[in-house]
Parts: C-alpha cells; sequence; structure tokens
C-alpha cells in the first residue's frame, strides 16, 4: 500500500512508500523466482501432518532467488569499484546508517527526454524550482516519471539518466544518496553502449556509477511514487538496505515521513 491509513506516532502524519514490489515482471532484467512452501506442504518438512497443527495448517515459507538489484535496492561503493576515494569501498553491510536516514529533496527532471542525460543544468534549474540549496546530508530523489512503465519492458529502455557530472555536482556538495524512480541512474544500457561504440569514449559507459569510485556515495533505484509527495522537499527519507555481507548493493524498503 502506497502510505497508511491512521497518523502514525513521533510527528509523523503520513508514510509514502517510494519502493515497488519485488516480484518477476518485464521491467526486471534478470528473472525473479519464488517458491512456496505452503501451510500444508510445510508440516510434513517438519515430521509432521497438516492435523497436528490448529486448523490443520502448518506455518509457510518462501525460497526466493534474485539479484542484489533486482527490485528497489541501494548500490554501495563497492557495486562501482574496488575502491573509492583511494580507500577499499564500502560493501552494502559496511554503509553507514546516518547516511540512510535524512531530508528528503525531490529534483523534478520529467522533461529531460528517455535516452538522454539529466545534466548540471537541469539539476540547478530543478533545485531553482524547488527553492531549494543543497546542504550535506540531503537524500536526492530524480522524478524522471519512469515509475509509470513499471510492469513493461519499456521500464527497462525508456528513461532519463544521471550524468557524470551531474553525480559530481550533487556529491561534493554534500549529498551521500541519490535516487531515481527509473531502472537505473545512469542512462538506459542500449544509449551507453551505443554512444560508446559510435564514438570509442568509454566516458559514455556508466559514468555516474564510476564516479563513485572518486568520491563515495549510495543510489537509490527503481523508486516509485515520487509524485504522491506533497512537495519537493519538507520530508525525511528513510532507506535502510538489508545487510548482505560483502555485497554491492542491498534490497530497500525507501519510505518518505511526511510531518
Amino acid at each position: 500500500m502506497p502510505h497508511t491509513e491512521h497518523p502514525p506516532a513521533g510527528g509523523v502524519s503520513r508514510f509514502v512508500d517510494l519502493s515497488v514490489a519485488t516480484r518477476d515482471t518485464d521491467s526486471e532484467a534478470t528473472p525473479v523466482k519464488v517458491d512456496l512452501l505452503d501451510h500444508e506442504a510445510a508440516a510434513a518438512v517438519l515430521g509432521l501432518a497438516p492435523e497436528d497443527f490448529p486448523d490443520g495448517m502448518a506455518i509457510s515459507n518462501e525460497t526466493v532467488t534474485l539479484t542484489t538489484h533486482t527490485g528497489t535496492h541501494m548500490d554501495a561503493p563497492l557495486h562501482y569499484g574496488p575502491v573509492s576515494g583511494g580507500a577499499p569501498a564500502k560493501s552494502i553491510d559496511q554503509v553507514p546508517l546516518e547516511w540512510c536516514f535524512g531530508p528528503g529533496v525531490r529534483l523534478d527532471v520529467r522533461h529531460v527526454p528517455a535516452g538522454e542525460a539529466i545534466t548540471v543544468d537541469h539539476l540547478r534549474e530543478a533545485l531553482a524550482e524547488a527553492r531549494h540549496e543543497l546542504r550535506p546530508g540531503d537524500i536526492v530523489l530524480l522524478w524522471t516519471g519512469a515509475d509509470a512503465l513499471w510492469g513493461s519492458a519499456r521500464y527497462l529502455t525508456d528513461y532519463a539518466g544521471l550524468s557524470g557530472e551531474g553525480t559530481r555536482f550533487l556529491v561534493e556538495n554534500g549529498v551521500k544518496v541519490i535516487g531515481i524512480d527509473a531502472w537505473g541512474l545512469d542512462r538506459p544500457m542500449r544509449s551507453m553502449i551505443e554512444d560508446y561504440r559510435r564514438t570509442g569514449d568509454r566516458g559514455h559507459l556508466w559514468p555516474a556509477h564510476i564516479y563513485g569510485r572518486t568520491r563515495e556515495y549510495l543510489q537509490l533505484e527503481k523508486l516509485a511514487r515520487l509524485g504522491e509527495l506533497p512537495a519537493a522537499t519538507g520530508f525525511t527519507v528513510s532507506c535502510f538496505p538489508v545487510s548482505v555481507a560483502g555485497a554491492g548493493a542491498g534490497w530497500t524498503r525507501v519510505v518518505a515521513l511526511l510531518p
């Protein structure tokens, strides 16, 4: 569900779920497999019969096969390369928790065409429209509108991505977490590879990711429902990843907390 129906405690009036549900879909580049052990079959695994349990049912379980980049997830510096800023790159279980909770800033870049790069000028314009000056600890969410394609194969190809220069601009202004409501933070793979093959310039390949070898930062990919936020600022983002030891990414339930 996208938000709570009853005001929670702690000065928060509403939660907005900015995550997609993890499932097998044409919008994922790799398959998701869920093997269900249902309430009846689970009894035999425990050496018992269904009738041994109240209501004739044991407790269920699921075995899920997927990648750490499936569904809404956070990329750690280790995903970009083994070194970040001259030091060993952090894996997802080493990400500082204080980076994962902070003021949210939604930047409206929906006018940038699919396949094109979100530039520094686009970011400056969106910040001016939001009447916001970046501060250390801001969690920036790029609103491309691509989540409207979630569930279709077009989600993999029809979105704008952040440029390397745009990534540098955000990180050098104190941003540790950059999110996007698209399949990836960089431009679509097809667009980057076509430009590389046409020019021979390796700088076209995953520039936003590769900037993370220079300075560490985190990415949130496959966000959703940024349009449900009532304003560009004035909310808090919670984005704690699942702690997968030694991994370059982890599944993340991203939630906006509205006061």
